[in-house]
């Protein structure tokens, strides 16, 4: 952690739950708001002005919903973490959500102090879900696993690929995982890109449950 303050973007078309959220984020020091929007368009806008440390973004929202704006912004290389925060617990939601490239699926219904934490957890790198959708995740990739033929092979990836996939499987980014092994953000793209293609996987969410289920840590 440094000194600077991480910065947030809130897209969400509420204005009384957006003056809420930044209220609670002005009192952390650790935080601050960078930018608000009540629709996704004017979002994804400011998101690529100013590549906040972190977007907040509505998933239930008019013209644009959330999924289509996270797909737009990751389709853009936006270096943000991204976390979802609605009112849905659809498993398809949930599932869909991160496998657009989500780093994180938050409840409203959350505590404002449990919120908080789970902000500057997501900020520093790490993937967060709130607890009660843990089980629904966990449950929903199983049931959608990959054909016996198309299992994933360890063995096939490299010792670059493995020291990855268990900075992955602990939550990190890929900014977080270049700092930690010493090499570019780009670099780690090319390696994740790779062991997701040999691991037969389609998100980073996958291979993270698939590590942390075979022990692979």
């Amino acid at each position: 952690m440094t000194d600077v303050p991480a910065s947030i973007l809130l897209i969400d078309d509420h204005p009384l739950l957006r003056q809420g959220i930044k209220q609670l984020i002005e009192m952390e020091p650790a935080m601050t708001v960078a930018g608000e929007a009540s629709n996704a368009p004017d979002g994804v806008r400011q998101a690529l002005e100013i590549e906040p440390d972190l977007i907040l973004l509505d998933l239930n929202m008019p013209d644009m919903n959330g999924i289509e704006a996270l797909k737009q912004l990751r389709a853009e290389n936006i270096s943000s973490r991204i976390v979802i925060f609605t009112v849905s617990d659809h498993e398809d939601d949930v599932v869909d959500a991160l496998r657009a490239g989500a780093d994180g699926y938050l409840l409203k219904d959350m505590e404002p102090l449990d919120m908080i934490d789970q902000l500057k957890q997501a900020a520093v790198g790490k993937m967060v879900i709130s607890d009660k959708l843990t089980t629904l995740l966990a449950q929903a990739l199983r049931s959608q696993k990959a054909p016996v033929e198309a299992k994933p092979d360890y063995e096939s990836l490299t010792p670059r690929e493995r020291d990855i996939l268990k900075l992955i499987a602990d939550g990190l980014s890929n900014k977080m995982i270049g700092r930690r092994l010493d090499i570019s953000d780009g670099t780690v793209k090319v390696h994740v890109k790779h062991l997701l293609k040999k691991l037969n996987l389609r998100s980073r969410v996958e291979v993270a449950v698939w590590a942390v289920e075979v022990g692979v840590r």
